[in-house]
């Protein structure tokens, strides 16, 4: 009879943690402590580590609110991370021990966002099963837009011939070691003008996540006669990168900077053999749920419709 026992993480956990995270098969980089830790102060973390034995053979990343557990609300996305050989009736195991252990410590609700399923090439998605038999409820969706780079480019014609055009300009793309060009100059100004908002990361955490993260985190800007113009910050995973911020100056509009950029990348990452580009949700508070703009604009540039799935478990 196996023994499986839940433990929360404390610091001392850092160096186990970040290396069950270096061999799972669904994790990314954003489940490192260093990433989750740069915004410690706004979340109580209360992530999990469940042992099979004594061994270590999943993690949960999340927060606590009150009696709520979170699959982590400072992350993207989330969910029960282990590894490869791990079987479906294992998984099984997993949830009824991290079930009770939430119970046995008071918790009533438990909110739950797994990983979008084109992260995992190997398959994913047992947990969903077994927590709804679990009496979860699918709370949610939110529709991800992400292009299968496995797949001939279904670029629109119109996005296409502007390309070309644009390709005659002296714009410069250029990969830069910096990020504060871009927020200060484009990401900030432009959200602020256009939806009176902020980016989740400020220009000092972005900056301190990519020295540590050098190899995942990239910064592309575009230059037009020595002006940066548009930008785009990707997160770059084994299979898949994702654009985190996507901005444009009113110059970069006028020249359609952004699209020349984004089409620029979706080949390169194309022919560097990564499997998905992922541009992110494009839900919007209003009757629809989404932002329709958004979702023509990245459908044009041939992304397709991945939902991101969120589950609620009342557990009292």
């Amino acid at each position: 009879m196996k023994n499986y026992f839940v433990k929360q993480y404390q610091e001392s956990d850092f160096g186990t943690w970040n290396a069950f995270i270096g061999q799972a098969k669904n994790a990314t980089f954003l489940f490192h402590r260093d990433f989750m830790e740069y915004h410690k102060d706004r979340f109580e973390d209360y992530s999990l580590l469940i042992y099979e034995d004594q061994k270590l053979i999943a993690l949960l990343p999340a927060n606590k609110v009150r009696s709520t557990i979170y699959s982590h609300q400072g992350l993207t996305y989330g969910g029960l991370v282990y590894s490869s050989k791990i079987k479906g009736e294992k998984v099984a195991s997993i949830i009824d021990t991290l079930l009770s252990f939430l119970k046995g410590n008071g918790i009533l609700l438990f909110y739950y966002k797994p990983i979008p399923c084109f992260y995992t090439s190997g398959g994913n998605q047992e947990i969903d099963f077994f927590l709804l038999k679990k009496g979860a409820l699918l709370e949610r969706k939110e529709m991800n837009l992400a292009i299968n780079l496995a797949m001939p480019l279904q670029i629109s014609k119109s996005k296409l011939k502007h390309f070309r055009k644009i390709e005659a300009l002296d714009l410069q793309i250029v990969e830069e070691q910096q990020i504060e060009s871009f927020w200060n100059l484009v990401l900030e100004p432009r959200l602020l003008q256009k939806y009176d908002a902020k980016p989740v990361h400020t220009v000092q955490e972005m900056a301190k996540l990519k020295a540590i993260f050098p190899e995942s985190i990239k910064q592309f800007s575009v230059y037009y006669q020595d002006e940066i113009v548009a930008g785009i910050t990707v997160f770059e995973m084994e299979t898949v990168v994702k654009s985190q911020y996507g901005a444009t100056t009113k110059k970069g509009e006028e020249l359609r900077a952004l699209d020349f950029l984004f089409i620029t990348l979706i080949e390169k990452y194309k022919q560097e053999g990564k499997l998905f580009f992922d541009m992110g949700i494009v839900n919007e508070d209003n009757e629809k749920g989404y932002h329709a703009g958004l979702l023509k604009q990245k459908e044009e540039l041939g992304c397709s419709v991945y939902n991101q799935d969120f589950y609620k478990m009342n557990l009292s």
